[in-house]
């Protein structure tokens, strides 16, 4: 049984579940890990989702505020022995509805180029790729999306 619960970035097991997808990216990134990590600090997420499944927390993620319309999906993360269950969809899901529910209308994120699976997850889900923006501006490894929500 999957239970999901709203908390933010204090809650020990995204805090557990942050280290496990930071030392995933570590491995993919490789030498431009240290670029994105300074940029995926949690101690400010104040929306952040935990799934359980059967009591286990296997999966997190978190918007934060970008602009006054938009909000940046952050820290999307499922434990590798729950990946293909639909998990990622309904953590993204649900930050879109809290996104809605505090009044945003629009998600952007940036993924790395090469985490095809990331990719294909937010095209499923409505994501289009926009120029990358922000600090993401001039990395050739970045790809930003974006999704106006609907309610």
């Amino acid at each position: 049984m999957i239970h999901l619960i709203k908390t933010d970035a204090s809650n020990l097991d995204f805090i557990d579940l942050v280290k496990h997808l930071d030392v995933y990216l570590a491995k993919m990134d490789g030498d431009a890990h240290e670029f994105y990590d300074q940029y995926n600090r949690i101690e400010n997420l104040k929306e952040v989702i935990v799934v359980y499944k059967n009591g286990e927390a296997v999966a997190c993620g978190a918007i934060k505020p970008f602009d006054a319309a938009t909000v940046e999906v952050k820290r999307m993360y499922v434990n590798p022995d729950y990946r293909g269950e639909g998990i990622a969809t309904t953590v993204l899901l649900a930050l879109e509805k809290w996104a809605l529910e505090l009044g945003f209308s629009e998600a952007i994120l940036e993924t790395g180029n090469s985490y095809h699976d990331a990719i294909a997850l937010y095209i499923k889900n409505g994501y289009f790729q926009i120029p990358n923006y922000g600090q993401y501006v001039e990395s050739d490894l970045s790809a930003c999306y974006k999704k106006y929500l609907k309610r």
